[in-house]
């Protein structure tokens, strides 16, 4: 498919920049934008893949026609959910490459998601803390760990370059849906400032185009979910006490197929509060403290 038309390029190895090509899988919607971007990562010598993506032939086949001959050092998840991991064991059984990155988790969530449930079939050869790192000829992504989105999330620094790759914590086109009771806002904004504290100069998301003002971009998150608390806070003092109650109001605007998804990001937002000091519950209701 020719990259050069508006129509995304799927199944093609896309350069965009030194030591990185995109490949973006064919799984488009309300909740992953054009589609998982898997990305190719070293040189014609050797590489790494970074989120290998759903468990889709054309897709698998697209990131091992964007291999070629190079050897794959190691296959890299930034988490576990259903959009991101499958792949893995496919292209490692086709390319004899050890799966790295984050660790094995699966839950059942008891809610709504904005994306794909955990992938039970993940089985990494081994797990990377942060700061660990793998890489090959003139490369290297060393592992820095992001939780909130899920607690086993990872992204990846392309050392030299000033590039991050961000999976789910940092999203091109959205915000990141934070669902508990795996996500959790306290450790997800924790995360961000970690991120706004390093020198990262470019972003590439799982979903969505590349961030270049890294810095502004993770500032404008921050700020954005401590709005989304304050909107709380100042519903709660009105008395809305349920969460339904207060997503058509938060999320006026919004495309009301993602409102299950706010839910649980308000949630989250709730349960953060609550540790605060800031809220209290009883059973589904909510109020200041």
């Amino acid at each position: 498919m020719n990259p050069d038309t508006d129509t995304p390029p799927y199944a093609f190895a896309e350069p965009v920049a030194p030591f990185v090509r995109r490949v973006l899988a064919r799984n488009p919607s309300a909740f992953t934008y054009s589609g998982t971007q898997s990305y190719l990562v070293g040189t014609d010598r050797d590489l790494a893949v970074i989120d290998p993506g759903p468990g889709d032939e054309d897709h698998i086949a697209a990131l091992v026609e964007g291999i070629g001959a190079a050897k794959v050092v190691a296959i890299c998840c930034t988490h576990t959910h259903q959009d991101h991991s499958p792949a893995a064991a496919a292209l490692s059984a086709i390319t004899g490459a050890p799966i790295h990155g984050c660790s094995p988790f699966n839950i059942i969530d008891d809610g709504p998601r904005s994306d794909a449930s955990f992938d039970p079939s993940y089985k990494p050869d081994g797990v990377m803390s942060d700061g660990d790192d793998v890489g090959g000829d003139g490369w290297k992504l060393e592992a820095v760990h992001t939780p909130g989105h899920t607690s086993n999330h990872l992204c990846y620094a392309l050392n030299g370059s000033q590039a991050l790759f961000t999976g789910d914590h940092v999203m091109g086109w959205s915000t990141t849906v934070v669902s508990p009771p795996d996500g959790d806002m306290t450790a997800y904004m924790e995360s961000l400032a970690k991120l706004y504290e390093r020198t990262d100069e470019v972003y590439f998301p799982a979903h969505g185009p590349q961030v270049d003002k890294t810095r502004q971009f993770v500032r404008g998150m921050i700020g954005h979910r401590r709005q989304r608390e304050n909107q709380i806070l100042r519903l709660m003092g009105e008395g809305v006490a349920r969460i339904p109650e207060m997503v058509p109001t938060m999320y006026k605007g919004v495309d009301q197929r993602l409102w299950p998804a706010a839910e649980r990001s308000v949630l989250a937002h709730l349960i953060d509060l609550e540790r605060k000091g800031r809220a209290r519950r009883s059973e589904d209701q909510w109020m200041t403290a």
